[in-house]
């Protein structure tokens, strides 16, 4: 048996890559870390990060620091791959909705005839409020 070394950690690949699959970008990130966008990808560029920038990516990034630290390709493609079945309905549409899309509409219409109402209410007692104010003998 061959002794292979454990796989080296690029830290900086895993906030990179946690950041992705969080969906955040580099610029927001670096807004949250008090940073520049080019300081961001440098952080990502370095192999191993000092334990204040790990603690404050971690932080940012709303994870804990052993996330960064541990994180592996390899790993959770395995999980994600093992937990995936071909009887799985997450993917399922349903093109059957539980209500009726005319009525969506005529609430939605409804609630824009009381807004205007509202606001030609507001206006009306507006100009009541200004023809007073002109008007002294009233």
């Amino acid at each position: 048996m061959e002794n292979t070394p454990p796989p080296t950690v690029h830290h900086g690949r895993n906030v990179k890559r946690i950041r992705e699959m969080l969906g955040i970008k580099q610029e927001f990130l670096a807004s949250s870390l008090g940073l520049s966008q080019q300081a961001v990808s440098q952080l990502e560029q370095k192999e191993v990060l000092d334990q204040a920038a790990l603690q404050k990516a971690s932080k940012a990034l709303g994870i804990a620091e052993g996330v960064i630290e541990n994180f592996n390709d390899e790993a959770a493609i395995n999980i994600v791959a093992n937990t995936i079945n071909n009887h799985d309905q997450a993917s399922v549409v349903n093109y059957y909705p539980t209500f009726n899309p005319i009525d969506k509409i005529v609430e939605l219409y409804n609630d824009k005839i009381a807004l205007y109402e509202r606001i030609l209410a507001i206006e009306r007692e507006k100009n009541e409020l200004l023809q007073r104010l002109l008007d002294p003998k009233q």
